[in-house]
């Protein structure tokens, strides 16, 4: 089979009718963060309220997004269960899934309250993490609602049922903005909590947002007679150990992308919180842009897993590659709005002038690693649909932690560059990641079959 754009325009019409709504929800996810941002930022020293919800948030995921991680096998074998038209295998690993949560959301909200001591020696300033511990310490009862919605997300979506995804996702956002509302600024009779507020808004979402996942897996099964109710759930330890093999080293790969981020905060934290304040701007605003790539890039690993389940590699060959030459696309016109249009994203968030200044300058820096992004984000949606999660786990441990963050911390705190220092260090990273996966893939394409792949497809 030859990958030509012909090929490619027939692909790109099944993708994005599974991509859009996987899209969406990844948006509406980080369009919670966002709407934190911007509704702590209208207290009082906006600075300190939103560096407050930054350190706080980017601790919690740094541990949530390795649990999520771990139920990441889900793509795989759900995807390839209904390929082979297997739809009560799918059901034994949502129940799996479900017991892998309860065990793991002690351990890992655990794991969160170890934070609160390492920030007291950290050197964080005295009024950012005086209101980071309240909130980091109410979002952390979000944890099981959390893993509970990624394993129903994972597995609805392996089904292609992509839809109830989204809409709990938006839905979810108009909770928590009204949680905010009442609980951030006392509204409604609710005492006025400031940051702590948008913790509790962001737990109240999350149970909804399962809750409304779990309601539609029961319906559709109630509808279509798909046989949930009668699968065993006594649990299955071979499928749980099968579901930790193919999650464990995504969930590295997670923790350790979000734990670079997590240390990049605190030690902004530790020059000041302006700076702080605007990498958190500037953070949100390139993972707002990178949820498009990444959504696709789950959509792509249901693709490739299915076409690998109905045993057609050629499939799975052009699913990638026209998910990554879309990642890709999307992110050079993200380049390109982040070096015109600056000062206008982040007076969304705050009028500080000094924040302003920073922002702008570390979204110019943003804005030069966006297509590696996107290629690294879809490549390791390809990747894990064929099954292989070790690659971009290695990939991201070099690059981040041997390359990135070394770099980064000289740029900031030897050679005096403050928060771009630790920028470009980010920036020189994701370069490294994006151009390594796209190598990667190509090479897991040519164990597939013999294919020719020629050069209408990104030059492979």
């Amino acid at each position: 089979m030859m990958i030509t754009l012909n090929r490619m325009r027939e692909e790109i019409g099944p993708l994005v009718r599974l991509a859009w709504p996987i899209v969406l929800a990844e948006m509406g996810w980080m369009f919670m963060q966002i709407v934190d941002t911007m509704m702590v930022g209208r207290l009082p020293d906006s600075a300190v309220a939103i560096g407050a919800v930054s350190l706080g948030s980017i601790l919690f995921y740094t541990v949530g997004i390795f649990g999520s991680g771990l139920l990441l096998g889900l793509d795989t074998v759900v995807s390839q269960s209904f390929g082979a038209g297997e739809i009560r295998d799918c059901h034994r690993s949502l129940v799996a899934s479900t017991y892998l949560t309860l065990l793991l959301t002690p351990v890992l909200m655990g794991l969160v309250l170890l934070w609160v001591p390492v920030l007291q020696r950290f050197g964080i300033e005295p009024g950012v993490l005086e209101q980071a511990l309240p909130y980091l310490n109410a979002v952390n009862w979000s944890m099981f609602p959390l893993l509970l919605y990624f394993g129903l997300r994972r597995y609805l979506q392996g089904m292609n049922l992509v839809k109830p995804v989204a809409f709990a996702l938006v839905s979810a956002n108009l909770v928590n903005v009204f949680g905010n509302w009442v609980l951030i600024y006392g509204k409604l009779g609710a005492p006025a909590m400031g940051t702590e507020g948008a913790g509790w808004a962001t737990f109240i979402s999350r149970v909804y947002m399962a809750a409304l996942l779990l309601g539609y897996a029961l319906y559709y099964d109630r509808k279509f007679k798909t046989g949930l109710p009668d699968i065993s759930w006594k649990p299955d330890w071979e499928r749980m150990r099968r579901l930790m093999e193919l999650g464990l080293p995504a969930a590295m790969q997670l923790a350790l992308e979000v734990g670079v981020f997590a240390l990049v905060t605190a030690l902004m934290g530790r020059l000041d919180a302006v700076s702080l304040a605007s990498h958190q701007i500037a953070l949100n605003t390139v993972a707002f842009t990178y949820m498009v790539p990444l959504g696709i890039g789950s959509a792509t690993a249901v693709r490739v897993g299915q076409a690998l389940g109905r045993r057609d590699p050629a499939g799975a060959a052009l699913s990638g590659w026209t998910a990554i030459a879309a990642g890709a696309g999307f992110m050079t016109a993200a380049a390109v709005v982040l070096w015109l249009e600056p000062k206008w994203i982040v007076r969304i968030y705050t009028a500080d002038p000094n924040v302003l200044r920073v922002g702008v300058m570390l979204l110019f820096i943003g804005a030069f690693f966006q297509i590696f992004d996107g290629i690294q984000a879809v490549a390791t949606g390809a990747l894990r649909g064929a099954g292989d999660t070790h690659t971009a786990m290695i990939t991201h441990i070099t690059s981040y932690w041997v390359v990135g963050l070394p770099l980064g911390y000289w740029l900031c705190f030897e050679r005096g560059w403050g928060a771009s220092g630790l920028w470009v260090g980010l920036c020189v990273a994701l370069i490294t990641i994006g151009v390594v996966l796209l190598v990667a893939w190509r090479k897991k394409v040519r164990r597939f079959a013999p294919l020719r792949v020629d050069s209408d497809v990104g030059g492979a």
